[in-house]
């Protein structure tokens, strides 16, 4: 065990006391760094003008990913090397780009966008528009210079490769970091011992670094889940697909997506690829938010949580996991070991829909899962309720017809009025996803269909 912070911050081999794990590392950057090309614009994991890219060491070779800062944990660079745009010393192919296609104007988002698109140029992206156009869809710009932007993304791989070289991940320490602030154990034993009642369990921290940026709050007892090997887990099981509780959105993304192609479509609108990046699918469920993306599938697929404190380990629903708005059947010190996502059957008809006034990056006003096997339906909704629901009136009346169906749904829910959507468009457009279910129209079918 060690109490300090180990990893590389622009090639150079930084240590941090582990007390400092639960500050978020955009004020770190800034102020105990004087890196002040990273801004700060939302604080919330929104904007993108934080961004920067954290390389870490797997398998299949380093993999370079875009992070949102603000609502990055200190703690969670533990063994790896964090980018920022000074790195890059204005040479960078990405920046010449960038300069040469005119993609900046006021300026203040553009270090972001760079970033981003130099994860992009590390991974070897495609300069195809859609792939930029994901690449890019967690970063906002308020002069609306996304074109230049774009052909700078299209551009970028003819200008002469630099050489650039992975960190020498195998000079951090491989022990796990412990503190009585900050712990990131590596095994499931680790975390177990760790974890008491007043522990705070940090997966992605895109949600909860909102409880540092927006309501000042000082985390103490925070555990880190990401370093836990048992937890990164991905089995693909011959009737169901099992994830780990430390996995995130972009690693689970195919594995969800090879399900079906709607999963697929629907975690690609998940925040954008720095949120993906950071996220984990237990961790969206963990924090119970009755708008979680993730969840109306879930529930539609009839997922099954494994929850596990100390030793011993029980299984819910997902259907049942919920006991009121932000309230769960979680129990001090237990954590979410992994999720059980059973498999379409042959013959199962299954559809997921996302309606939000910005196509990416933005907060569902309604997100809908429908599975019909059987003769038997199951109907997930989010935003309609206090917690992500089944709408069981007219999962049974289905059987009569869409339309009874859709009368039901209506008993279904109440849903509130709020920024995203009124009350009465919310249950509109439920119904008319429900419809659109039963047409067999697929999610982006309108768009495909326009000139």
């Amino acid at each position: 065990m060690r109490a300090t912070i180990e990893f590389f911050l622009n090639g150079e081999r930084v240590s941090v006391p582990a007390a400092e794990g639960a500050r978020t590392v955009l004020p770190w950057l800034r102020e105990a760094r004087r890196l002040t090309g990273t801004k700060e614009g939302c604080a919330e994991g929104d904007c993108g003008a934080c961004t920067a890219v954290v390389s870490e060491p797997r398998p299949g070779g380093t993999v370079h990913l875009p992070v949102n800062t603000c609502v990055l944990f200190l703690g969670a660079l533990d063994g790896r090397a964090l980018t920022t745009v000074e790195a890059l010393k204005g040479a960078h192919p990405v920046q010449r780009a960038m300069v040469d296609c005119h993609g900046s104007q006021c300026g203040f988002c553009t270090p972001g966008f760079v970033m981003s698109l130099y994860a992009h140029y590390r991974s070897g992206g495609s300069a195809e528009r859609p792939a930029l156009c994901d690449a890019l869809a967690g970063n906002l710009c308020r002069c609306t210079g996304y074109a230049p932007i774009l052909a700078a993304g299209e551009t970028m791989s003819r200008y002469p490769a630099p050489a650039e070289t992975d960190p020498p991940f195998e000079q951090l320490p491989q022990t796990s970091l412990a503190s009585r602030q900050f712990s990131a154990p590596r095994t499931l034993d680790e975390l177990l011992a760790a974890l008491d009642e007043g522990a705070t369990l940090l997966g992605g921290g895109t949600d909860l670094a909102l409880a540092v940026t927006k309501a000042h709050r000082d985390l103490d007892r925070l555990v880190y889940l990401g370093n836990v090997k048992e937890l990164k887990a991905i089995s693909d099981q011959p009737n169901a697909l099992e994830i780990g509780g430390a996995v995130t959105y972009a690693e689970a993304q195919g594995a969800l997506a090879r399900l079906h192609p709607d999963i697929g479509e629907l975690v690609r609108r998940f925040g954008g690829a720095q949120v993906r990046a950071c996220a984990t699918l237990a961790g969206n469920i963990a924090n119970a938010s009755p708008i979680g993306d993730g969840m109306p599938v879930l529930l539609a697929l009839d997922a099954m949580l494994v929850l596990q404190k100390g030793a011993e380990t029980r299984h819910a629903r997902l259907a049942r996991f919920y006991t009121g708005y932000r309230k769960t059947l979680l129990q001090p010190g237990e954590l979410i070991r992994a999720i059980r996502v059973p498999k379409l059957a042959p013959g199962a008809r299954f559809a997921a829909y996302k309606l939000s006034k910005r196509f990416d990056q933005d907060i569902s006003a309604v997100c809908a899962a429908f599975h019909v096997h059987g003769g038997k339906a199951r109907f997930g909704f989010g935003g309609m309720a206090a917690t992500p629901a089944r709408a069981r009136q007219a999962e049974a009346a289905y059987a009569k017809g869409v339309e009874a169906a859709c009368t039901a749904l209506a008993s279904d829910f109440s849903p509130v009025s709020d920024p995203r959507a009124s009350a009465w468009y919310r249950i509109r457009a439920a119904q008319s996803l429900l419809r659109k279910f039963h047409a067999g129209a697929s999610p982006r079918a309108l768009l495909e269909l326009a000139p």
